[in-house]
């Protein structure tokens, strides 16, 4: 008998990274079970995960709103609100008993496109949101907006011939998602020295390129607010996209997972591509995602997340459903966490106020870490750092030093990943380096969350590393 063997399974496979939970992510777990023993050795006492926007993780604790795990409760074990009958508001037993009775148990599969009742909850909140009418029919539940992307890139992908285009730099699901499917990433390069904005002449550029190099280009993919740069389109460049798209024929990916992490939400407001494509009436096909996970929610365990689907032919719909019929259904519980989402306390409601509040607080910690990291880290000599206007992260530039750059390559590592490594041995602080997302030739970057409580020590943390590399390389 021959024993399995890494020949012989899908080659594919072996071309996926995924930075974000890599090299430094598995280290980082290596030190934590070394910090359990008395005698650990290592110059510090915890290690802060700032490589993963995972809000309610463990150490980084952000609590978790009352209403989503009330109701998350009640429908596990509709029982308590019998045997503690004070314990729950009114308006939560009242949305408890009326998913109850649309759904059963939650032990059950639902409907493979997403319980109806919630599909419809999500399609109201896309119209207020944006004034223009949403069909839940056209709406899909999905473990995660991750999930749906997925399926819609594999449903894509026709040959190795067939490519996506790619902001760079990116979310590395897009790019690990292309190599597990044989498809090709069509890279476009967000500008820095303009707070990363996004250009309509790169983008084209990298059309042409790929045409050039044989490369049928199937969508465009917009990550907005953009994650690891947090940049924040206006719509005046939003439409100019959408025009692009007309003239390529582009299917339009839109990942609008942070569309409520906005830290200057009346300077630096979010507007959804759908809204536009509406507004201009335009024929392109949209895909629009969103998640629980993100947001002040930040229910990443819960899976839960749902995509739109815009301009979509009945054919292209039912053979979407087919596909994710084949998973049988989202989970229930992320299902759950997207109607309390999409359908929160109304003024009036027995749990708004615990509800306003707790949302307020988690969107002003937010936005005052991040201001006081970028600004921070805007003076240390030798980084430099775009204020994000949203999202949950931070995306650095470091300047190494020919020492430090041949260093790395001695020990076999990119240089930002041989800078990232250290920082983890010196401080325990976990992030990714920019290697992982993509970046123009020559530069270096990393990307850490601003989720990290206790900003002024983390701040600090950095600091004194990057002086002391900085005086070593």
């Amino acid at each position: 008998m021959r024993p399995l063997s890494v020949n012989s399974l899908n080659p594919a496979i072996l071309n996926v990274q995924y930075a974000v939970r890599g090299e430094l992510a598995i280290k980082a777990e290596e030190h934590r079970n070394s910090l359990k023993q008395p005698n650990h050795g290592l110059p510090f006492n915890k290690v802060i995960s700032s490589n993963i926007g995972n809000p309610q993780q463990k150490g980084l604790d952000q609590p978790p709103i009352t209403f989503t795990r009330q109701v998350a409760a009640l429908m596990e074990y509709p029982a308590l609100a019998e045997l503690a009958p004070n314990a729950f508001p009114q308006d939560v037993i009242a949305r408890a008993k009326e998913l109850y009775e649309e759904i059963g148990s939650i032990g059950a599969y639902s409907h493979s496109q997403g319980v109806p009742l919630i599909r419809q909850s999500v399609a109201n909140f896309i119209a207020e949101r944006d004034g223009y009418p949403s069909d839940p029919a056209h709406i899909f539940l999905t473990g995660g907006a991750s999930a749906g992307v997925s399926l819609l890139i594999s449903m894509l992908i026709s040959s190795p011939n067939s490519g996506i285009l790619i902001p760079i730099p990116q979310y590395p699901l897009y790019t690990a998602t292309l190599a597990q499917h044989h498809g090709t990433a069509v890279p476009y390069h967000l500008d820095e020295s303009s707070d990363w904005s996004t250009s309509v002449a790169e983008i084209e550029a990298a059309l042409e390129k790929a045409k050039k190099d044989g490369i049928e280009t199937k969508a465009l993919v917009i990550i907005n607010p953009g994650n690891p740069t947090g940049a924040l389109l206006d719509e005046a460049t939003q439409e100019k996209l959408i025009h692009l798209c007309e003239k390529h024929s582009l299917v339009l990916l839109a990942d609008e997972v942070y569309q409520t992490n906005l830290h200057h939400p009346d300077t630096h407001p979010f507007t959804s591509f759908k809204k536009l494509v509406c507004k201009l009436n335009s024929p392109i096909a949209l895909v629009s995602f969103h998640s629980i996970s993100k947001g002040v929610s930040g229910e990443c365990g819960r899976r839960g997340g749902y995509f739109e689907c815009t301009n979509i032919s009945d054919e292209i719909m039912a053979l979407i459903y087919k596909m994710v019929s084949v998973g049988l259904c989202p989970p229930l519980s992320g299902q759950i966490g997207v109607d309390t989402m999409v359908r929160p306390p109304k003024p009036g409601d027995e749990s708004y106020a615990l509800w306003k509040q707790e949302t307020d607080t988690t969107h002003k910690v937010l936005a005052q870490r991040t201001q006081v990291m970028a600004e921070r880290l805007n003076k240390l000599p030798g980084v430099s750092c775009v204020d994000s206007p949203g999202a949950l992260y931070l995306y650095p530039k470091i300047d190494l030093s020919d020492k430090a750059i041949a260093a790395a390559k001695k020990a076999g590592k990119e240089p930002d990943a041989f800078y990232a490594l250290a920082l983890l041995d010196q401080t325990g602080i976990c992030v990714v380096p920019g290697s992982g997302f993509g970046q123009k030739q020559g530069e270096f970057h990393y990307r850490l969350t601003c989720l990290c409580p206790g900003v002024e020590e983390y701040v600090g943390a950095l600091e004194k590393f990057h002086l002391d590399f900085s005086k070593k390389y």
